[in-house]
């Protein structure tokens, strides 16, 4: 499957993070998990700091892919990367993270 969008460009991860609840440092390692593991299938990972207090979302281009407020909790590293992986290029094996 091409990972690239109608517009010829590869889909950007944003991960909007809480500021005020020091969520930076938990968005920087997930942003450099996805790089490393996505590196030829992103365009890149932006670090959005929320004006919404407690703020931790993650998207695929505009699409919501993980609210912590949705799901009560924050996504572990291994779900977060079948959850990227099932957008951008669902054929990608992730190797032990992948689901058994």
């Amino acid at each position: 499957m091409d990972n690239t969008s109608f517009t010829g460009k590869k889909p950007t991860i944003t991960i909007e993070y809480c500021p005020k609840c020091h969520w930076l440092l938990r968005a920087a390692y997930m942003a450099q998990e996805l790089l490393t593991t996505f590196e030829d299938d992103l365009h890149g990972v932006l670090l959005h700091p929320s004006e919404v207090a407690g703020r931790y979302s993650i998207f695929v281009d505009d699409n919501l892919i993980f609210d912590r407020k949705r799901e009560g909790r924050f996504p572990e590293i291994k779900e977060l990367k079948q959850l990227v992986r099932d957008k951008v290029n669902p054929k990608k094996s992730l190797g032990h993270s992948d689901k058994k």
